[in-house]
């Protein structure tokens, strides 16, 4: 289908509307560029963006004087974090080996399907396939 440009209408009071143009004139852009890299921010950064004129930069900063960042940001434990993967290698390793056994499962019923009356000895067919149960 490609990605198609759609177009978004809404109204503003005039000193918004002037203000906006002041700010297109600034960044020598158009008005409609404006709202484009604005729309552009907020869907890269999932909603989280925050229009702040410069001169209140100064202002956010928190008692011990380091600037407050918007969205706000935790440091993380490199623990943590190492913890993190392994839990997730853990659970993929899991999966894998639920799929094996499903696999496993899938495949004795459908042989008691086909041999309805005929009794399947497990020893049997370890003998014939290479499943491994881990």
């Amino acid at each position: 289908m490609g990605n198609k440009n759609k177009t978004i209408s809404f109204r503003v009071n005039e000193d918004a509307f002037e203000a906006l143009q002041a700010i297109a004139e600034e960044r020598d852009i158009s008005l409609s560029a404006v709202f484009r890299d604005y729309v552009d921010q907020l869907v890269e950064h999932d909603g989280q963006v925050e229009v702040v004129p410069e001169d209140d930069l100064e202002a956010r900063t928190s008692d011990d004087g380091e600037y407050v960042s918007f969205p706000p940001t935790v440091e993380v434990p490199k623990q943590f974090v190492r913890e993190h993967e392994r839990l997730e290698l853990e659970a993929e390793h899991l999966r894998e080996q639920l799929d094996e056994y499903k696999g496993y499962v899938n495949d004795l019923q459908d042989r008691l399907e086909d041999e309805e009356d005929e009794v399947l000895l497990l020893d049997e067919l370890d003998d014939e396939e290479s499943y491994q149960l881990r």
